[in-house]
Formats: C-alpha cells, sequence, structure tokens
C-alpha cells in the first residue's frame, strides 16, 4: 500500500513542479516562496481548528493535529530551517534554468538519500536496488550534455551549484523525515501544520530583512494563480508521502526514488508547456531514470 502512496504524492508532485515553474519565471522568488508556503498553512489552519473545537470529530476521520512538547517543535523546526534552505536555492535555480535541466538534477536526491538510508537507519538494499540507484544517477549526468546545447555550462554555471545544494538539503529532509514520522510518531497532518508555521516565520524574517524595504525589488512581483496552487499541490502529495512513511514496512530509499516519477509530467508535459529545448534528446536520460525505478520498484515486489 506505501508504495502507491508514494506514485500518488509523485503524481501530485510532477504537478506541483509545473505550477511552480509558471509562479517563479520572470518573478520575484522570495514573495513566491512565502505565498506557496502561507497557501500550504491556510489549507491546514481549518483542519488545526476544527482540532481544538471538534477533537473527537477530527480523530474519528484521521486528521487530529495534537499539541506537541517543546523538543517535538524543536525538531520539527529544524526540519523547516533545511527545507526553506532548500526552496530558497531551488527557487532561485528554477528561475534561472530550464524545468527540463533542474528536475532531472533533482532526481539524483535518492541517490543521497539511499547512503543516508544505509548508513543511519540500516537499511538493506539489495542487488537490483543498487543497479537502479546507479541508473539513475548515470542518466542524470546525461543531462548535463544536453544541458550544454542550452548555453548551460554545468561547471561555472551558479544556478548549477543552487540546484545540487537544493537537492541535497532536500535528501537530508528526507532522511529526517522517517526520524519523524517512524521513530517520533508524528502524524502527518501535524508534521505539515507546524512545519508550515514555522517556514512561514522563516520567510517573513527573510523578506523583512531583503525584500520588503526595497520599492525597487517589489515592482518585479507579480501575483500569479499558481502560487497558492503550488502550496496546495505540495501538501497534498507531502500527505501521501508521510502517509506511505507511517508504515514500518516503508524504506524511505524506494520512496525518495518511487517519488522521482514525478519527472515525467514535468518533462514531457513542462517541456511542451514551457517551450524549452532539446526535448527528444532528453527523452533518452529520462527513459534511463524510468528503468531505474522500474528496477527499484521490481526488486522489492520480487522481495
Amino acid at each position: 500500500m506505501w508504495m502507491y502512496l508514494g506514485l500518488l504524492s509523485a503524481l501530485f508532485l510532477g504537478l506541483h513542479n509545473l505550477c511552480k515553474k509558471h509562479a517563479v519565471q520572470g518573478n520575484e522568488v522570495f514573495p513566491v516562496l512565502l505565498g506557496t508556503t502561507t497557501a500550504g498553512f491556510l489549507l491546514l489552519l481549518p483542519v488545526y481548528i476544527s482540532s481544538y473545537y471538534f477533537p473527537e470529530y477530527t480523530k474519528e476521520i484521521g486528521f487530529y493535529i495534537k499539541d506537541l512538547s517543546w523538543r517535538l517543535h524543536g525538531f520539527i523546526f529544524i526540519k523547516s530551517m533545511i527545507m526553506a534552505s532548500s526552496w530558497i536555492l531551488a527557487y532561485q535555480a528554477l528561475k534561472h534554468l530550464p524545468i527540463t535541466i533542474v528536475t532531472p538534477i533533482r532526481s539524483a536526491g535518492p541517490f543521497f538519500t539511499f547512503i543516508g538510508a544505509i548508513f543511519i537507519y540500516h537499511e538493506k538494499p539489495n542487488p537490483w536496488q543498487w543497479i537502479g540507484f546507479f541508473l539513475i544517477i548515470f542518466s542524470v549526468l546525461l543531462y548535463s550534455r544536453v544541458g550544454k546545447k542550452e548555453g548551460i555550462n554545468f561547471k561555472s554555471n551558479k544556478w548549477i551549484f543552487a540546484i545540487i545544494g537544493a537537492t541535497f538539503l532536500g535528501a537530508s529532509s528526507g532522511l529526517y523525515d522517517k526520524f519523524l514520522i517512524q521513530y517520533q510518531s508524528l502524524a502527518p497532518q501535524t508534521l505539515q501544520f507546524w512545519f508550515c508555521w514555522y517556514t512561514v516565520l522563516i520567510l517573513l524574517v527573510i523578506l523583512l530583512i531583503t525584500w520588503f524595504p526595497k520599492t525597487e525589488k517589489r515592482k518585479y512581483f507579480t501575483w500569479r494563480w499558481s502560487i497558492p496552487a503550488v502550496g496546495i499541490l505540495l501538501q497534498t502529495a507531502d500527505y501521501f508521502y508521510f502517509k506511505a512513511l507511517q508504515d514500518p514496512d516503508a524504506l524511505i530509499m524506494l520512496l525518495s526514488a518511487i517519488k522521482r516519477s514525478q519527472i515525467l509530467i514535468a518533462v514531457l508535459i513542462g517541456g511542451f508547456i514551457f517551450k524549452e529545448k532539446n526535448k527528444r534528446k532528453k527523452l533518452v536520460p529520462l527513459i534511463g531514470i524510468l528503468i531505474g525505478v522500474a528496477l527499484i520498484l521490481y526488486s522489492n515486489a520480487d522481495a
């Protein structure tokens, strides 16, 4: 069951990436990020209010948001810091790079998660899983050759380093999620609500320093329908992902890889929507990534 929940998460993540590209293209990144996070928080706010006034009902339907100790609040704040940093880097890179370059680089995230899962949680991969992960990484490297044809130098372009940094931080957050969900017994909706709350506060502080005081910068921000859509789609994807992670049999390394199937939407549909170049050549490494994911799924089914 947890694998199907992972695939549902991937579907909403793919749609989220398309909306995110539309939201940041030619736009100010920080207010867009604040808008998307606030939208996610507002989506969950009625659930929190209902949990306070109608606790029995929200418990019955499985959406109760419980009060937490200061210790758990501290753990969630750390996650908010990690993801806020990752999103800032990712949004800046997405603003300056094609979505068909950004998304495949981010697909390297499972490799970092894979290593962490082995050394931190002692998850044991089989040979098919090793082959699948290395095929994903090799396929991502093929994208660098395609990217050069779009005038993107992978060695000197700072936005490439930004998206790599975002990918590493995102993978770290994924490993941390398993700690919060399985080891601290946090319900998905509880983690999501407080995570959004702290992330909004962090971004507000950043914008108060870097954006709100600067009139010139504020002129370049445009409100778009895709800004709240990003937040809503992300929270939907995260809910299915966290529900999958609640299963004690779920392996974070496999969930992370399954989520990479989102690139099918980003590359095939996003490439046409945003009229990006070399779509056919990008299909070769795309197929490699999908085969890598398929090998991981097959190995799990075979087990």
